[in-house]
Parts: structure tokens; C-alpha cells; sequence
């Protein structure tokens, strides 16, 4: 990873995608893709999923690197391949406290992940918390706290002695997690001059700490090349736009490349394009999910045309029940007035709240009844209309009609484009 920006200064492309997802599937999917085209592959948790106290998941990061090692054995993919990560590491999860508690709760989660194995860390402190006055917290507020977040992670790995040094990614130009896109027009490319403004305020901030190792390991800078999404709108690449920011590769200190998020749902070649104009790292999530999900209800459709079934998952309304009943998830994202348009935004918007519910034990019941219904052949007049696209591979025998089969390849159909971009061999 950490010559990702020589090849690209030497003219080969090359790049990483980040598959920034708990769900089970969603990272077999991807740990299955990884071991058939023999890349490594890099898994990141927000502290929102994974954190001291459990996240949603119910993971620490003990938990969470001993579930994806688990996960990576049934596939054969070695262990040197996967590279674990903290995405957003900072205080977003406790922003309602103040920043001396927010700040204690999110050094010890940095801490802990260090410990556990995590090899990247993205410190992401650019966010007000309650005590702090103003809208946008000022870049050398942001820095101090993100060497708070070093430190602690630099005396993590001093304790263990056979554990490796983190790399670290900085930036203040984060999209909020999951996409917060409502309008095109509204994604601003990050502009030159303060990019490098604020990676002098961060090199200053980390050398005066006594962090300049650390400092040498700082891989990335979050930056935005214009790239966004939301429920309904999608912003896609446009390479014009990003030409000045491009161009700034070749400038940025050490090893440091950039790094974008919130790049779901961009076509196969603004990917391609991306990684050419040296956005390399990618980080990809949501539209992995929304490909789970697509394929699910694909099989419920599936499931409501077969005759015979006694006892059916009614998996959507399961779904729609659930996060009814637990709307803390998505309430302060979906500020629909209508119950009509509301309902389309917990099945289908792009930012796909639903990831949050899936492993909620009433939806993994549905999701086993709905397995269950369909282990007898699933006639081909349903597959058809069904899941079209995956026909093809089905007929000629190299995918097997299996549904849990089925799901896994619509995710790797929506990953390959990424894996696709990071590829390429040269200018």
C-alpha cells in the first residue's frame, strides 16, 4: 500500500479499493473475489459498527479481526492479504459530548484497534463536538486531536513488539458516512491551496509531538475530487473538474497519496478515470449493501411467483416492520413527508439504511426462511425475470443457482469495476 503513489510518479496506475462493510456476505463476496484474482484485500469499520462498546455490529475490534479472519478461512484467503482498518476513527460516534470525553472515548477505541490488528487508520477529527463553538472546527483544532489519536495508536504498537506500525490517512474534506448528497451542484473539488495548507498544519502538528515516524507513515490525505451521493442523486467523476486537484499528486509529501470516499455507484470507467488522474485509494461500502439487497429482493420476488411453499420469509414487509420499529438508524436522513416516500427511501435509497438491520435476528430469520423456500431448483422462467443478469453464467454452468450463490456474485458484480480501475498497468 504504501507504494501506491512511486508506481503512479513511475507511470504505472495502480491502485486500492477499501470495502468499508461488516455485513458477513457482503465480505465473503469479497474475500472470495480477492482469493480468485490472488489480490490482497483491505476491510475498513467505522467506529459506528465496531468501538469499545460494541457498535451496531456488537463488535470490538478484538471481535471484528478475529470475525474476518474467520470469514477469510473458509475461502483460502491467507491472512498476510487482508488489511484491516479503522474508517473515521475520531470522535463522530460521541460528537454530543464534549470534545475532552469524545476525544478519551475515541484515543482508547484507536488503542484498541491497534492492539487488535488493524494496520490503517484514518483519523478523522475535522468535527465539532458539543462544547466546541461554531460550525466547521478550525484545521489546527482538528490536527491537535489527531495526534491526540496518534499517540495513542503509536503507544498501542509500542506494547506489543511484534505488532507492525500503523499507517495513518488525514483530511478534513470527509463526506459524512453513508453519502449525504441532495443536490449535484452542491460537491465542491477540494481546492489546491488549502489541501496544502492544511497538510502543512497537520506535518507541523505530528513533528512537534515527537510523531515524525509517524509522520513518514501518514499514506494518504482525504480529498474531494467530486465525487458524491445521496438518496435519489448520484454525482459522477468528472475529470475536467478534478484537473487542478490531479495535478497535485505529484507534490504531496512522503509516500502520500490521496484518498476518496463515497465513491459508490460511480460507473466502470469514471473508476478507471479516477485511478488514472491518481485518486487512488478507494473506498467503497454502501453500494455493496444496496447489491445484497437488490439480490435478496430479487429472491423474494422469486419466492412470491413459486408455487407450494407453505410457510413464505415476506422478507420485505419483514424488513419494512423492522426498521419501523427501530427508525435510529435512518430518522434524521430520511426527512420525508409522506409515508409513500418514506417508504421508498428504506428500501431504495442509494445511501441504503437498511445495511444497519440485516443481521437484526428477526431479518436473519426471514433471510433463513427465504433460503430455506428456495433450495429446490428455482425455475429458470423466474430467473429470467428475475435476475437477468446473472442468467448467463447460470446456463453455461459456472454459477451455480444456489441463492446464497446468486447474492454473493450481484456483489462481486459491483466490486469488480473497482478491482477493474486499481488494475491497470500504465498510462
Amino acid at each position: 500500500m504504501i507504494h501506491l503513489r512511486k508506481q503512479h510518479l513511475d507511470g504505472q496506475i495502480g491502485g486500492m479499493v477499501s470495502v468499508c462493510s461488516s455485513h458477513p456476505t457482503v465480505l465473503q463476496a469479497a474475500m472470495e473475489l480477492a482469493a480468485s484474482e490472488k489480490r490482497p484485500i483491505l476491510v475498513e469499520a467505522t467506529p459506528n459498527q465496531v468501538n469499545l462498546s460494541g457498535g451496531y455490529t456488537g463488535m470490538t475490534p478484538l471481535a471484528f479481526s478475529a470475525f474476518i479472519r474467520r470469514l477469510s478461512a473458509p475461502v483460502g484467503l491467507p491472512a498476510e492479504q487482508i488489511i484491516i482498518g479503522a474508517d473515521h476513527l475520531g470522535p463522530h460516534v460521541w460528537k454530543k459530548e464534549d470534545a475532552a470525553i469524545a476525544m478519551t472515548k475515541a484515543a482508547a477505541l484507536a488503542s484498541h484497534c491497534v492492539a487488535a490488528g488493524f494496520r490503517k487508520i484514518h483519523l478523522d477529527t475535522g468535527m465539532c463536538c458539543a462544547d466546541d463553538s461554531g460550525p466547521v472546527l478550525p484545521p489546527e483544532i482538528a490536527a491537535s486531536r489527531a495526534v491526540q489519536l496518534c499517540l495513542a495508536a503509536e503507544n498501542a504498537a509500542s506494547d506489543r513488539p511484534d505488532c507492525d506500525r500503523p499507517w495513518y490517512v488525514i483530511g478534513n474534506e470527509v463526506p459524512p458516512p453513508g453519502g449525504g448528497l441532495e443536490d449535484i451542484d452542491l460537491v465542491t473539488i477540494t481546492r489546491p491551496d488549502i489541501l496544502f495548507s492544511s497538510i502543512k498544519i497537520y506535518e507541523n502538528a505530528f513533528c512537534q509531538s515527537g510523531l515524525s515516524s509517524a509522520w513518514q507513515r501518514v499514506i494518504a490525505v482525504v480529498a474531494q475530487p467530486g465525487v458524491e451521493f445521496g438518496d435519489r442523486v448520484i454525482c459522477p467523476y468528472d475529470h475536467d473538474r478534478a484537473t487542478a486537484l490531479s495535478a497535485c499528486h505529484s507534490h504531496l509529501p512522503n509516500q502520500m497519496t490521496f484518498e476518496i470516499h463515497a465513491t459508490d455507484y460511480q460507473t466502470p470507467d469514471a473508476l478507471k478515470q479516477m485511478v488514472a488522474d491518481h485518486f487512488i485509494l478507494l473506498k467503497t461500502g454502501p453500494c455493496l449493501t444496496f447489491a445484497f439487497r437488490e439480490a435478496v429482493y430479487a429472491l423474494a420476488r422469486i419466492e412470491d411467483a413459486c408455487p407450494g411453499i407453505s410457510v413464505r420469509s415476506h422478507l420485505r414487509q419483514v424488513m419494512e416492520n423492522l426498521m419501523m420499529r427501530h427508525p435510529e438508524h435512518w430518522r434524521a436522513h430520511y426527512p420525508e413527508d409522506t409515508a409513500e416516500s418514506l417508504r421508498f427511501l428504506l428500501h431504495y435509497s442509494f445511501r441504503d439504511r437498511i445495511r444497519y438491520y440485516w443481521t437484526h435476528p428477526e431479518a436473519m430469520a426471514a433471510w433463513d426462511q427465504l433460503i430455506q423456500n428456495l433450495k429446490g431448483p428455482i425455475p429458470e422462467a423466474l430467473l429470467r425475470q428475475f435476475l437477468p443478469d446473472l442468467l448467463p453464467e447460470i446456463k453455461n454452468g459456472t454459477l451455480s443457482p444456489e441463492p446464497l450463490t446468486l447474492v454473493k456474485r450481484r456483489i462481486q458484480n459491483a466490486l469488480k469495476p473497482y478491482l477493474a480501475a486499481c488494475r491497470q498497468k500504465s498510462l
